[in-house]
């Protein structure tokens, strides 16, 4: 199978294993990127990801062949993984701010974070988690 190219472009007419060897490649990158906090590496492995994910995104699971059902199950290992490292971060960064006394979010999958500035405050702005 070949992907074809993507609006960005990035991905021409490349084949199916070709396209996910670029996915793990770049999810090795992001695993770099996160172990060095590196932010300008993590915003071009997303990006990256993104067109990759948006080149994939014709393939059915029906279409996998002995060479590529592999590179889908390490890409999604390798993406197990950079999402986990990512968590332990963001606990670590939630754990030192909570330390300094602020109070934890209540976060909840598929929640938007809004900014808002409550009423009596001063003006203060506050973090506020909305459905």
């Amino acid at each position: 199978m070949t992907i074809n190219r993507s609006p960005s472009g990035a991905h021409s007419n490349a084949p199916l294993p070709a396209t996910l060897r670029q996915m793990i490649a770049v999810l090795e990158k992001e695993r770099q990127a996160l172990a060095s906090l590196d932010a300008d590496s993590l915003f071009e492995a997303s990006r990256e990801k993104d067109a990759l994910c948006d080149a994939l995104s014709p393939v059915e699971p029906e279409s996998l062949d002995h060479e590529t059902r592999p590179l889908v199950e390490t890409a999604q290992r390798l993406n197990d993984v950079n999402r986990r490292v990512r968590n332990l971060l963001a606990a670590n960064v939630a754990s030192r701010l909570e330390a300094l006394g602020a109070p934890r979010a209540a976060y909840q999958a598929g929640s938007h974070a809004a900014l808002s500035s409550p009423p009596n405050h001063g003006g203060a702005t506050s973090l506020r988690v909305t459905p």
